[in-house]
């Protein structure tokens, strides 16, 4: 069959078969809720990841009234955190809570992307089966699947980001109303304010209104683009505004230059970062469709210049996220997966193109079948590789023992997720441990709240903290914990030391 005699209908129903159509709408809907169900009961089961720590206290400190940056070191885009921590409020200090809420975050940017496909996929007879395709790439993704569940700003970035594409691309069907542009920024500059890996699909956003628009409207479209861009970023300025130094610190001239500090080793660690799609099944395919369905917009497709031109701003955003994130030093896998919804929309073209010329075209069952059943095994294979892996559950066993060891009024050193379970503030200073590696002067360790781990060295040694929980054996040995403590207790790979007993070598 010739696919560029496909024409596009912008209603979902295929001729004569109404009732049909709806059944399929029905199929990917349910798909999207058994999805999000799953994703729910892994979130609050065995969902976890050790860097969230500092994200679920630092929502748990703005619930208590405490500025970011102002009071305590949180060197990431504060958006994410105030709403945590409104969820907080609301529902109490539970860490079920975040990552519901996320899972929730991450069922709207399936659902935003498949309604998406089920109304303006070219060729009728595939949009269900493209839809299920680019719900299967986000849902059943194994980074998406551990990362995206979580009290970090992944799910929210994610949904903003598939929000701000659907808002978009209706601007030919208003091309007079400048709300759209608007509206985009507001949701764009959302997720940039939630996380600064997504900041540059602003940008391409704000490209395409100025390149759709002539004249007036240009001028217009940029203008409300700009004004709804700042939004989003009004914690930000006005926390800027009463301490420009500390905010300037913690958001940029941290992630510049200490994120990395004592890492020498992460030059080879992002090659492997970068590399690691080659083996990833999943990310592969992802990868490969996506390249395929640009070639086939390009050459083969014959669809009109408008839907082609929408696929390509969905291209575009997502080639801006993954470029801009790879130049992150050190860089991770997780950081992608922002990318990914908008990435899944263009590997549904790929995988119809590629089905299509494959298979019979106007049985669109099995290839679909295949694919997602794919998608399913290595999530499964995933789910498997993490049965030993740590959990809230394990933390909560630890938090437990903290508690019953330390007398009244003692203080504590432990990792951020304890303290979050303990729903106790950390010490000043302990809130964010990834800042006890930066060796500042003590004037300013006191301006931005940071100890570092010379003087935390110091402080266990002194006999500061009645109880010390940690789970690096490289900190046990480098504050001689086993001498400094008359009692240990382990869960696991932690451990948690209690009854100083004046410090070693005394």
């Amino acid at each position: 069959m010739d696919l560029s005699t496909e024409t596009f209908t912008p209603q979902s129903a295929l001729p004569g078969q109404p009732s049909a159509v709806s059944k399929l709408r029905v199929v990917v809907y349910g798909w999207i809720a058994l999805l999000t169900a799953a994703l729910i009961v892994y979130a609050t089961t065995i969902g976890f990841v050790w860097d969230e720590g500092f994200h679920a206290v630092a929502a748990q400190l703005i619930a208590h009234g405490k500025r970011p940056y102002l009071d305590f070191c949180f060197p990431q885009t504060p958006l994410n955190a105030y709403w945590n921590s409104l969820w907080i409020r609301l529902f109490g200090e539970n860490w079920r809570v975040l990552h519901v809420v996320a899972v929730l975050e991450i069922g709207g940017a399936m659902f935003l992307a498949a309604q998406w496909i089920l109304t303006r996929f070219p060729v009728a007879r595939w949009r269900w089966a493209a839809a299920i395709v680019a719900v299967s790439f986000i849902g059943l993704h194994t980074e998406v699947v551990q990362f995206g569940p979580i009290a970090q700003a992944y799910a929210i970035a994610m949904f903003l980001l598939t929000a701000a594409f659907r808002v978009a691309v209706l601007w030919p069907e208003r091309p007079r109303s400048a709300t759209l542009s608007f509206a985009t920024a507001v949701l764009s500059a959302g997720a940039a304010a939630s996380t600064l890996l997504t900041a540059p699909a602003a940008a391409v956003f704000f490209g395409w209104f100025c390149l759709k628009a002539t004249g007036v409207r240009r001028l217009r479209n940029a203008v409300a683009f700009v004004i709804g861009a700042v939004i989003p970023f009004a914690p930000v300025l006005w926390l800027f505004a009463r301490a420009p130094k500390i905010v300037f610190f913690n958001i940029v001239q941290y992630q510049a230059i200490y994120r990395r500090y004592d890492w020498p080793g992460a030059t080879p660690h992002d090659i492997d970062v970068l590399s690691a799609w080659l083996a990833d099944g999943q990310s592969l395919l992802l990868v490969l469709l996506s390249a395929y369905a640009l070639y086939f917009l390009v050459r083969k497709s014959g669809w009109a210049a408008e839907i082609r031109s929408q696929y390509y701003l969905c291209a575009c955003a997502a080639a801006a996220l993954t470029i801009y994130i790879s130049t992150a030093h050190p860089t991770f896998a997780r950081y992608f997966i922002v990318a990914v919804p908008l990435v899944a929309i263009v590997a549904a073209v790929g995988m119809y193109a590629f089905a299509s010329r494959m298979t019979d075209s106007h049985r669109p069952l099995w290839p679909t079948a295949i694919l997602v059943a794919v998608l399913l095994l290595a999530y499964g294979r995933a789910i498997f590789d993490e049965r030993d892996a740590a959990t809230w559950g394990q933390y909560e066993r630890i938090t437990k023992i903290v508690h019953d060891v330390t007398p009244k009024n003692g203080i504590i050193y432990a990792d951020e997720l304890v303290y979050f379970l303990l729903k106790q503030a950390p010490p000043s200073g302990m809130e964010f441990s990834y800042s006890h590696k930066v060796q500042l002067s003590a004037a300013e360790e006191k301006l931005y709240h940071i100890v570092s781990d010379k003087e935390l060295d110091k402080l266990v040694a002194a006999g500061h903290f009645a109880t010390v929980e940690t789970c690096s054996d490289d900190r046990t040995d480098e504050m001689h914990l086993d001498q400094v403590f008359a009692h240990k207790k382990d869960v696991q790979d932690c451990s948690i030391f209690w009854g100083w007993k004046q410090g070693p070598n005394k």
